[in-house]
């Protein structure tokens, strides 16, 4: 007797969602994390979600996970360290030779 070809359902749901049972699978599928199985899925309003690929016999899950994004690196970036009235070295030079009294170009020593 032939074996009848079933195609799977495919599911999309949360991590959360899941029963207890499948949440252990997932993980002992994942060991080692989500990070190098995870995808970014784009929805057609804007959104996005992170979501990990996970197959039992009948049914083939896109897992959504919750990410938290860490946004406050580019704030870091944007962060002044230096005081204002810092001065960059064409500023310095033209001061030093100021105070000496010549205001020549060449007098700069390189």
């Amino acid at each position: 007797m032939a074996t009848q070809n079933r195609a799977k359902k495919h599911l999309v749901t949360s991590f959360h969602n899941l029963t207890p049972e499948l949440q252990d699978a997932v993980k002992a599928f994942y060991p080692l994390g989500f990070t190098e199985a995870m995808m970014r899925i784009d929805k057609p309003n804007g959104d996005f979600f992170y979501a990990v690929p996970f197959d039992t016999e009948e049914v083939a899950y896109l897992v959504k996970i919750d990410v938290k994004i860490d946004d406050k690196a580019h704030e870091e970036e944007d962060k002044d360290y230096y005081d204002d009235d810092l001065k960059g070295a064409d500023e310095l030079q033209d001061d030093e030779q100021m105070e000496s009294g010549s205001s020549s170009d060449d007098d700069v020593a390189i």
